[in-house]
């Protein structure tokens, strides 16, 4: 693991890297990004209602392979969602060719 990633690891996806509480927050609810440019972090989806986390998202990342790219995710198949607060469910990078998901911009930091 590079210093890249060890910055990431927990941080909550659209807090800048010199925010003091960069992690989770007890009465939220997160999906975790496993794999892809934005491995490790965690997307607040609370509010979000069941047919939007099937969407999957398009996040903006300086991370992809262009600069002002996007990386797509969508729910893990097969996988299922717990209710409630903390980590609820598990996104994965989108397969190629996958229609473009709305674009979701980073959460601003709410507590």
């Amino acid at each position: 693991m590079n210093g890249d990633e060890r910055l990431l690891r927990g941080r909550v996806y659209g807090h800048g890297h010199d925010d003091p509480n960069p992690g989770p927050l007890p009465h939220r609810a997160y999906a975790a990004l496993v794999g892809g440019p934005l491995d490790g972090l965690l997307l607040d989806i609370t509010g979000w209602r069941p047919e939007e986390v099937d969407d999957g998202v398009a996040l903006s990342t300086e991370l992809s392979r262009w600069p002002g790219g996007r990386a797509l995710y969508d729910p893990r198949p097969g996988e299922s969602r717990m209710p409630g607060p903390g980590m609820v469910c598990r996104f994965q990078p989108a397969k190629p060719g996958r229609r473009v998901p709305r674009l979701t911009p980073p959460s601003p930091c709410r507590r």
